[in-house]
């Protein structure tokens, strides 16, 4: 690690300007994670801003060391002094409290970085961190909609008439549920504002679209072009969703939904278990 580090900084001499990001992971001040975030470009700064927890003046102060990630797209690892797969690297020190993220432009490393450094640290409180979206109804009962990316968590936690929590990444302690995050990070691809209304009308100025298809003359987006990859994404602050928990807390899931996009038909369409399986599950 240190000797990337050293690496990292001979490179970034070279350069005028890097921009910093200081927000927190964690919704829940008590399990709450402050970061840094060193970056390259200052879209990547952008979306960490907007994905992360931004501190606010109520926000306290914590005397916790931030994790920190410095990301530099431009400087690649050599695999065969390096000992990499390839010229792309990820690496986590939990002794440093550092993420180093080089050769790649894709901004989602530094939110799945922060999020596996969560996955380590909150269960060692007995948190449970989890990969999925929440919302809640007027009543207070809590929906949790886990699924590998693209399968609708997000989509389907954006409920007209239910507040949302978070899209993709909670904890589940001892008194309910938290965001993990301050933003979304939605799959834009086929978007539109008859299908999906809330995604389409959260983006706006200062959103962060990634490997999104601009129209040359008009310049606005299209959605529907997949020429770079079908992963194309919007990155938002969820205070752009109209309907949403703030502080993003709530209580206890009364309903758990695993979203499996099947295509293949092996399962029903709509499967419900049964408490006996639920625990063998479980």
């Amino acid at each position: 690690m240190t000797v990337y580090i050293q690496r990292l900084c001979h490179t970034k001499k070279e350069r005028d300007e890097l921009f910093v990001f200081e927000g927190f992971a964690g919704a829940d001040e008590r399990y709450r994670m402050p970061i840094t975030v060193v970056n390259e470009f200052a879209w990547h700064n952008l979306f960490a801003k907007q994905l992360f927890i931004r501190p606010d003046g109520s926000t306290p102060s914590s005397n916790e060391k931030p994790f920190t990630i410095l990301s530099a797209p431009h400087f690649k690892a050599d695999p065969a002094t390096d000992g990499t797969n390839s010229e792309t690297f990820i690496i986590v020190s939990f002794e440093k409290r550092t993420i180093l993220i080089g050769g790649t432009e894709y901004a989602g490393e530094m939110k799945k970085s922060i999020f596996s450094v969560m996955n380590y640290l909150l269960p060692e409180q007995d948190i449970l961190s989890m990969h999925c979206s929440a919302n809640v109804g007027q009543e207070g009962d809590v929906a949790l909609f886990f699924g590998l990316s693209g399968t609708g968590k997000t989509t389907l936690s954006a409920s007209a008439s239910r507040k949302l929590i978070g899209d993709d990444e909670h904890g589940w302690s001892g008194t309910g549920v938290f965001n993990i995050e301050g933003g979304c990070y939605a799959k834009c691809v086929n978007l539109s504002e008859e299908k999906e209304p809330q995604i389409y009308k959260a983006i706006s100025f200062g959103s962060v679209l990634e490997n999104v298809v601009l129209d040359e003359e008009t310049r606005e987006a299209d959605y529907d072009d997949t020429f770079f990859t079908e992963n194309t994404r919007a990155a938002y602050p969820i205070e752009m969703i109209d309907n949403i928990v703030k502080p993003s807390i709530a209580g206890h899931p009364s309903a758990i939904v695993f979203l499996t996009a099947d295509a293949f038909g092996v399962l029903p369409p709509i499967s419900r278990l049964k408490k006996s399986r639920q625990c063998t599950i479980s």
